[in-house]
């Protein structure tokens, strides 16, 4: 994280250590809120009226996030409950937190207006310690949910997951597998992404560029900087039209899930070749190819995702923000907007 990580974005590392044993890990990151990185092309008018005043007068500063921010789910907090209970570690992560947050004052003269615990599953055990954020003054926010595809154990073989579909989602994945005919897929090796690098980069500003509200860039080396760092559990997969990239995704191999991570694609090229889509089905097909358990696809266009037989689990934050009640009150309305619970409709592919 430290060789790749956004130019806004600083990880720091805590270990809570029991008679000299490490029982504990904690991940955090330091944002800096830059203008152009968080506002993109947004076509949210909440946004465009009011965000970057907010920002600027709220969020002006940097914040302190426990967690990976460039990746979906609970990747910041471990610890071994035969060792220290829940209580004790997180009383550790928030004095772990004033110290970081006065050395970073101290340091860069940058104050931490905000403070962020995520993502957590409605059935994760940090929920039952609300005594402590209540005490730490978080407030508990529900985000876009994680998209998650069980793989059945039936499943031996793609053939097997796609004779699953209803007549209308197998008609629909014979049409964008048909639409993407003239295109060809190969994992990238190490000396493949070293020299796809630029290209690798575009494609993903393509797609990233495109959300509208963002909170980081990824590093130029992003990519290959993952592939050094975790060999064959990172995957990159090229789709190429005559033999030019013309679209990319990045799985990591993690245990027995698979996780869905950054894609890209050219955008005149996405509709006509359904390149999107295919790539679901592609993750998926990895999945059942490799006797994975399941494929975090993440958030983000849940109704497409849906519609490949992926199903929503909600997913909460905590936040706050360092100053004053005022300031929390309009935190509130900056994630309610910023992230905020989309109506969408569940797709159901699969024969009853």
């Amino acid at each position: 994280m430290e060789d790749s990580s956004p130019s806004n974005i600083s990880p720091y590392y805590v270990g809570v250590f029991s008679s000299e044993v490490l029982v504990g890990i904690v991940i955090l990151q330091r944002v800096e809120m830059y203008m152009d990185d968080v506002f993109r092309k947004t076509s949210n008018q909440f946004f465009k009226r009011c965000g970057k005043f907010f920002l600027k007068k709220i969020v002006k500063g940097n914040a302190l996030i426990v967690g990976n921010l460039m990746h979906t789910g609970q990747h910041g907090l471990f610890y071994d409950s035969d060792s220290i209970s829940q209580d004790e570690f997180l009383q550790q992560v928030s004095k772990s937190i004033k110290i970081l947050s006065q050395q970073i004052k101290e340091t860069t003269r940058k104050k931490i207006r905000i403070v962020a615990f995520k993502d957590y599953f409605e059935k994760d055990p940090i929920h039952r310690n609300l005594a402590f954020f209540k005490t730490e003054r978080l407030y508990k926010a529900q985000v876009q949910p994680n998209m998650i595809f069980d793989i059945k154990h039936t499943w031996q073989s793609p053939a097997d997951y796609v004779s699953a579909f209803n007549k209308k989602y197998r008609r629909r994945y014979k049409t964008a597998r048909k639409k993407c005919q003239d295109l060809t897929r190969q994992e990238l090796s190490l000396e493949d992404i070293k020299n796809s690098s630029d290209q690798l980069y575009r494609l993903y500003e393509n797609v990233s560029d495109n959300a509208g509200i963002n909170s980081f860039k990824l590093h130029q080396q992003h990519f290959l900087h993952m592939k050094l760092q975790l060999g064959g559990a990172f995957k990159v997969f090229g789709y190429f039209l005559e033999k030019q990239l013309v679209g990319f995704y990045t799985l990591i191999l993690n245990g027995r899930d698979l996780e869905t991570y950054f894609l890209g694609y050219d955008q005149k090229l996405q509709h006509q070749y359904q390149m999107y889509l295919n790539m679901l089905f592609d993750m998926a097909f990895f999945g059942i190819e490799h006797q994975f358990e399941r494929v975090i696809y993440a958030r983000t266009a849940m109704e497409i995702k849906s519609s490949i037989g992926a199903e929503p689990f909600p997913m909460h934050i905590y936040v706050k923000h360092t100053n004053s009640v005022i300031a929390n009150t309009v935190l509130k309305l900056i994630v309610k907007y910023g992230n905020p619970i989309r109506e969408w409709e569940e797709r159901h592919p699969f024969r009853v």
